[in-house]
């Protein structure tokens, strides 16, 4: 007779979580074909050498199943590396830490967060006017230290001429982007991944690329002010907010920061 208790239940459901967290992961990804040819060949797997008892073949399974997690480390090397950044960032402990603040804490929060979230819009809205392309990255609970060694180092307070002259276009850091972190302007003129994904509109450039792969890459929020057009943009966990007024800009910035 087959006992089945608590325990098996829980190791049921978190083996259902897991799968269907990895569902979604290679599916963000485009990568959900690849995902189910790899379920498909695991219950293959399992059903040659668990039930039919295949010696033979089952061998020969299980050696490629050895070869094959090193295989899917190669080729999932980017999917993994986002999977430990969102666990490293402990939004789940961050959460509940941030629901037992007091009021009055979340109130100077709020006037400290203005003051860096005022002088980005001010700015943005003044260079949309001139047509002049800017990309700004707000790092958040994920380190930028990678992408902020590729610039220049500024190091300074957030200011709204600051960030106009470092995007006017006879600047020599116009082309990159901006990091800021903890609240101040980190460097300028940085290298950010580009996203080669092809659901971002065609009549997006570089710049948009650009903000959404530092967005898949990480948990920063990347502001795109369109040379082009004059439009801004906002890049967050892989999705744009695009044509945003000044008023959408800063409620967005006020929310995610």
């Amino acid at each position: 007779m087959i006992e089945f208790g608590i325990k098996d239940i829980i190791d049921i459901v978190l083996v259902a979580m897991m799968l269907y967290y990895i569902y979604r992961l290679m599916k963000e990804s485009r990568s959900l074909n690849v995902f189910i040819g790899i379920l498909v060949f695991v219950l293959i797997w399992l059903f040659v050498s668990q039930v039919l008892e295949m010696r033979l073949l089952g061998a020969i399974l299980d050696q490629l199943v050895n070869v094959g997690v090193i295989a899917i480390i190669v080729l999932f090397q980017e999917d993994i590396r986002k999977f430990l950044y969102e666990l490293g960032t402990q939004k789940g402990i961050r959460k509940l830490v941030k629901f037992f603040k007091s009021n009055r804490n979340d109130k100077n929060d709020r006037e400290a967060n203005k003051e860096t979230i005022i002088p980005i819009v001010m700015a943005c809205m003044s260079m949309a006017k001139k047509y002049v392309g800017a990309l700004i990255v707000i790092e958040r609970s994920v380190p930028l230290r990678d992408i902020v060694d590729t610039g220049e180092l500024i190091d300074a307070r957030i200011n709204q001429r600051l960030i106009e002259n470092v995007f006017f276009k006879n600047s020599p850091m116009h082309d990159g982007a901006m990091v800021i972190s903890h609240k101040r302007i980190e460097a300028a003129g940085c290298i950010l991944p580009v996203s080669h994904s092809l659901d971002i509109p065609k009549e997006l450039g570089l710049r948009h690329r650009a903000a959404m792969g530092i967005s898949q890459n990480s948990d920063a929020i990347a502001v795109v002010v369109s040379e082009e057009t004059g439009r801004i943009s906002v890049a967050i966990k892989g999705d744009f907010h695009l044509r945003l007024s000044a008023e959408e800009l800063e409620s967005i910035l006020t929310r995610e920061i």
